[in-house]
């Protein structure tokens, strides 16, 4: 039966603290788990913690930490941008725990799987990453999403048009909230494409194997799944053969429920398996 260790380790003066989940007979190929947002090692509805003990039960060892500032870790803190720190001394830690490591894939959620595609490529240990719903947030991309999914689907929603009719929706409000968006949406900026750019950049020059999960059901996945329509850079990046992409239809941004939790553990188990 795999066991849980408790791990502490320093980056830059503090203290950081993780669990390592050991199998019975260790791969030599590893997952270190990158939270993703406000989160700490657990993660929502214990996601973290259950994903953590499916892969060692199939022979994968996992580690997953806090990093600095958040959880049982020292310092102040930090967003996906400055962490890259927290992570080179989480990888240290996980290869001086686990001797017979070779390489290791990142698993991260959101901005968490963001910080992990731009810290892979500068890092021979990293072998594969796996991110779901990857953080690609722009004011423009999330404008235009918004009006592509929820607006869409507000005037598709027969309860709309009931409380249209009874006055029961503020329509002033609402009009105004349109104009705001749509403004947003055709609103150019130098700036606009900075993060996704940056992502495609990092996932072009990391040459390990990469996973993509999204949710159905989610905006930030919704903003990703653009890029490809509205890029043809995009295009030819996620077409590679090194690339592999699913989508959990109806998933919302965490996985929430067991059904969606499981297809995740099974989908990361099989691939992490399959190279």
């Amino acid at each position: 039966m795999p066991q849980q260790r408790v791990l502490h380790f320093t980056c830059q003066d503090c203290w950081l603290f993780g669990i390592l989940h050991v199998p019975d007979q260790p791969s030599t190929r590893g997952v270190l788990i990158v939270t993703g947002g406000p989160q700490y090692r657990i993660g929502s509805h214990r996601q973290f913690v259950l994903l953590a003990r499916h892969l060692a039960a199939h022979n994968v060892p996992v580690m997953r930490f806090d990093y600095r500032g958040m959880g049982d870790s020292e310092g102040e803190m930090r967003d996906f941008e400055s962490i890259q720190d927290d992570l080179e001394a989480a990888i240290g830690e996980f290869f001086s725990a686990m001797p017979g490591l070779k390489e290791l894939v990142l698993w991260g959620l959101c901005d968490g799987a963001t910080a992990a595609a731009f810290h892979a490529p500068d890092d021979p240990r990293v072998a594969g990453l796996i991110m779901l719903n990857p953080w690609v947030r722009t004011t423009q991309g999330a404008a235009r999403t918004t009006l592509r999914h929820y607006y869409l689907q507000r005037v598709r929603d027969p309860e709309f048009w009931r409380k249209l009719a009874h006055g029961r929706f503020g329509v002033r409000r609402a009009l105004a909230s349109f104009r705001q968006v749509a403004t947003a949406a055709n609103r150019p900026s130098a700036q606009i494409e900075s993060l996704p750019e940056r992502l495609h950049q990092a996932l072009c020059r990391f040459r390990g194997q990469i996973l993509i999960i999204l949710s159905g059901a989610d905006l930030g996945a919704r903003e990703f799944m653009a890029l490809p329509r509205q890029h043809a850079h995009w295009r030819s990046l996620l077409a590679s053969p090194r690339v592999r992409q699913t989508i959990i239809p109806d998933a919302n941004h965490t996985f929430a429920r067991q059904v969606w939790r499981d297809e995740v553990a099974d989908l990361c188990t099989k691939w992490i398996q399959a190279w």
